[in-house]
């Protein structure tokens, strides 16, 4: 069964954290699982906000901010902040609102909402919210319907196609095989008829339905070949979410994308792939502004956004946060989740001596390294670092 509604008063809560808590109380164990979890060991879950904790910026001086503002373009598209939300489907599992309701709070918040394969909605009814939309592809078995569901896109005002290639099938996700997670009656993948969706519903022990509905439908055959056609057949700005490796994202951008999203799916595929923001700055020096980069997974708060930022991206993806703002308080709850990532992206721009997200790309960065001792406490050791520039390079 999805989640109880509205459950917390959203402005009594003050970090994404706390709602994070806020959701865990009112989520149902096995949709809690869902969301948090990642694949294996979750060591790359683990990872994302491990490699983050470790990144220190070098704040400027003297710089004037009196006038610090967060406004960027994301793909041609103004946004309020460097921030669009990830791709995730099946939101209805948290609220009932689902996608609908996560799509007002991005209109109202002025950042950009991605609309998933997945969604629980259709993405002409999440369009319609009014959110400037992004639509993001999982490459099907069926090439057509890859292809139809982007015509829909286009035709109901999506300014850009995502097309997610890290999955050739769903990572296998330890929590949701122990919960044999199936999805409930009342959530649907909407852009799928029911004769094909309700393997998702099918639960049995061991097993996620979910894993077992997407194997049937993703294509693990997607290669460059299919994203140069891909690129042929629509004229709306095109990302690739799902690269890590700088040679990877050097073809991409000579197969004619628009931006790379750099992201290990925020640890729910390879479990030990490299943390997503260890990845960024080897991205972007290979891109060499060619085209635009974005960061996704493990995004916990504006610092977060403008360590991104210093390493050469554009802006970043946020998701689990989404989620539980969405869980824990409707719409307004997803909209708190980003007024409060709003303040804090400028509070962090403007301590570091930043008047806009642009500058932050001039910004230094240093990379601690960590230890950890018998007792699993990890120690950081300031004395072995490197030093980051957004293009990769290090400065010893």
């Amino acid at each position: 069964m999805t989640a109880a509604t509205d459950v917390f008063t959203p402005r009594e809560l003050f970090a994404l954290a706390d709602f994070e808590h806020a959701a865990n109380t009112v989520l149902p164990a096995a949709v809690r699982d869902f969301v948090a979890g990642g694949s294996g060991a979750e060591l790359t879950l683990a990872a994302n906000r491990a490699a983050f904790d470790r990144l220190r910026i070098v704040p400027r001086a003297l710089r004037d901010v009196s006038d610090c503002s967060c406004a960027t373009t994301l793909l041609g598209s103004p946004a309020a902040m460097p921030v669009a939300t990830a791709p995730i489907g099946y939101q209805k599992l948290v609220h009932p609102g689902g996608e609908l309701a996560a799509a007002r709070a991005a209109a109202e918040a002025g950042v950009p909402f991605t609309v998933g394969t997945l969604s629980s909605h259709t993405v002409e009814e999440i369009a319609a919210v009014g959110a400037t939309t992004w639509f993001q592809l999982y490459w099907l078995r069926d090439r057509e319907k890859s292809f139809d569901l982007v015509r829909r896109a286009e035709d109901a005002g999506c300014s850009a196609v995502m097309l997610t290639v890290d999955v050739p099938w769903m990572g296998r996700r330890r929590r949701d095989l122990r919960n044999g997670f199936a999805l409930p009656d009342d959530v649907v993948a909407a852009h799928f008829p029911m004769g094909a969706e309700s393997a998702a519903h099918r639960a049995a022990s061991g097993e996620s339905a979910v894993a077992r509905h997407t194997a049937a439908a993703f294509a693990p055959s997607l290669s460059w070949a299919d994203l140069v056609e891909l690129r042929r057949r629509t004229r709306l700005p095109l990302l690739v979410k799902g690269v890590l490796d700088p040679a990877d994202a050097a073809q991409a951008v000579e197969s004619g994308v628009d931006g790379i999203v750099v992201s290990n799916h925020g640890g729910r595929q390879l479990d030990g792939a490299v943390a997503s923001i260890d990845a960024l700055a080897e991205v972007c020096a290979a891109v060499d502004g060619r085209c635009e980069v974005l960061l996704d997974s493990g995004i916990r708060s504006g610092v977060d956004v403008l360590k991104a930022l210093a390493l050469g991206a554009s802006g970043v993806l946020l998701g689990r946060p989404l989620l539980w703002g969405l869980a824990a308080g409707g719409a307004e709850g997803a909209r708190r989740v980003l007024d409060l990532l709003a303040a804090e992206v400028r509070d962090a721009l403007g301590l570091a001596g930043c008047p806009d997200p642009a500058a932050a790309g001039t910004l230094r960065v240093r990379r601690d390294a960590m230890a950890v001792d018998g007792t699993g406490t990890a120690h950081v050791h300031t004395t072995c670092t490197d030093e980051t520039n957004h293009e990769g390079m290090l400065l010893r």
